[in-house]
C-alpha cells in the first residue's frame, strides 16, 4: 500500500459554479440536495456507488468528493490502480486537498480506510474482493464517530444492509458520437437508481450526462425501474 498526497503545481481547483448543472424542475421527491443536485450525504453518512466499469461511477464519486473538499482533505482509496489524478482535479478537487492511497489486500484495506477516515473530510473507497461484512460495518461506525463522509465503491460484492444512507446504482449507460466504431465519443449518459434514507423511502432515477468537459448535467426526480443488473 502506498499513501501520499498528489499535487499539481500548474493546476488550480475548478470553480464550483459551472462544474455541475441541475435541472430546475426536479427535487427527487423533495429531499435536501447539494450543489450537484444529488441528495445530501452529510458528515458521518455512508453512500454506496455501484455499476459496471465505464458507467461513470468514478466520475460521479469524484464530483461528490469535491463537494466536501472545502472542509478539508478528501481521499480516494484506489484498489484497481486506475485513478488518474487529473480526473479528480477536473472534478473540482484542489490538488493540495487530495490524497490518493492504493491498497489491494483485503486485510490491509480496512486499516488503510480507517487511517483515511481519521484525517479526511470525505473518503471514496473502492472495496476489493475478500473484504468481510464486519470490516465494512466497523468502518461505517468509525465514519459516524469521526463525522467523515464515506463513499463506498464495491467492485464485485454487495454492501451489508442498513449501512448506506444513500445508494446510487448505475443500471443503464449509453454513448453517443462514434459511428461504425470510429470517431470521438461525444457524450455518455448514465441512469442511476437512487434509494436509501436520503431518498425518504423512495426509489428514484438520477440521470447523469457527461460530455467530457468539466461540467456534468444531473436530472433527478424520474421514477426508477425495477431493480436489475447494471448495464454498460
Amino acid at each position: 500500500m502506498a499513501m501520499g498526497e498528489t499535487r499539481s503545481p500548474n493546476m488550480s481547483p475548478r470553480p464550483q459554479d459551472g462544474r455541475t448543472r441541475r435541472s430546475d424542475s426536479d427535487d427527487a421527491g423533495g429531499q435536501e440536495a447539494d450543489a450537484t443536485g444529488l441528495p445530501v450525504v452529510g458528515p458521518g453518512r455512508v453512500a454506496v456507488l455501484s455499476g459496471d466499469p465505464g458507467s461513470g461511477v468514478t466520475r460521479l464519486g469524484l464530483v461528490m468528493l469535491a463537494e466536501h473538499a472545502g472542509r478539508g482533505v478528501v481521499s480516494y482509496l484506489d484498489v484497481r490502480g486506475w485513478l488518474n489524478p487529473l480526473a479528480a482535479w477536473e472534478a473540482g478537487i484542489d490538488p493540495d486537498r487530495l490524497v490518493i492511497a492504493r491498497c489491494r489486500d483485503a486485510v490491509r484495506w480496512g486499516r488503510a480506510t480507517a487511517a483515511l477516515l481519521d484525517g479526511s473530510s470525505a473518503v471514496f473507497a473502492e472495496i476489493p474482493d475478500g473484504v468481510k461484512d464486519a470490516q465494512i460495518r466497523k468502518l461505517a461506525a468509525l465514519a459516524r464517530n469521526r463525522r467523515t463522509v464515506l463513499l463506498l465503491r464495491p467492485l464485485s460484492r454487495t454492501v451489508p444492509a442498513g449501512i448506506a444512507h444513500l445508494t446510487l446504482d448505475a443500471y443503464e449507460t449509453t454513448w453517443s458520437g462514434a459511428e461504425g466504431g470510429h470517431g470521438r465519443i461525444g457524450r455518455r449518459t448514465t441512469r442511476f437508481r437512487a434509494s436509501g434514507k436520503a431518498m425518504r423511502g423512495m426509489t428514484r432515477t438520477i440521470e447523469m450526462e457527461d460530455d467530457g468537459s468539466h461540467a456534468l448535467r444531473l436530472v433527478s426526480g424520474m421514477a426508477a425501474p425495477e431493480t436489475g443488473r447494471a448495464l454498460g
